[in-house]
């Protein structure tokens, strides 16, 4: 994993990391047993390298942190909500491919 440029988001900082980030953030909704949250994790890794510094990626695992995927409405997973300016402003839920994950990125950037 590109653990460098990708932030573990829990329910604990998710204020102080992302809804008060500078920059825009990306967060990735997936839990460990989730094959499509597998399957797109290496473009969300991708994604959190070309972007580094220009907006933050991270994820937040469901299991574990459950009041902020509730507080967003996070039904199905993975779901990747794009945050700026402490909003949504963006979401995909499903295994989507990596262009167009990169245009909610695009669109905020």
């Amino acid at each position: 994993m590109a653990a460098e440029n990708l932030k573990n988001f829990q329910d604990s900082d998710f204020d102080a990391e992302v809804l008060n980030s500078e920059v825009p953030v990306l967060v990735d909704f997936w839990a460990p047993w989730c094959a499509p949250c597998r399957a797109i994790a290496p473009a969300v890794e991708e994604l959190a390298a070309s972007y580094a510094g220009k907006v933050k990626v991270g994820k937040m695992n469901v299991d574990d942190n459950q009041a902020t995927p509730a507080r967003y409405g996070v039904r199905g997973i993975p779901t990747l909500i794009l945050f700026k300016n402490g909003q949504a402003v963006d979401q995909v839920v499903g295994g989507v491919p990596k262009a167009r994950i990169e245009d909610m990125i695009k669109g905020a950037v």
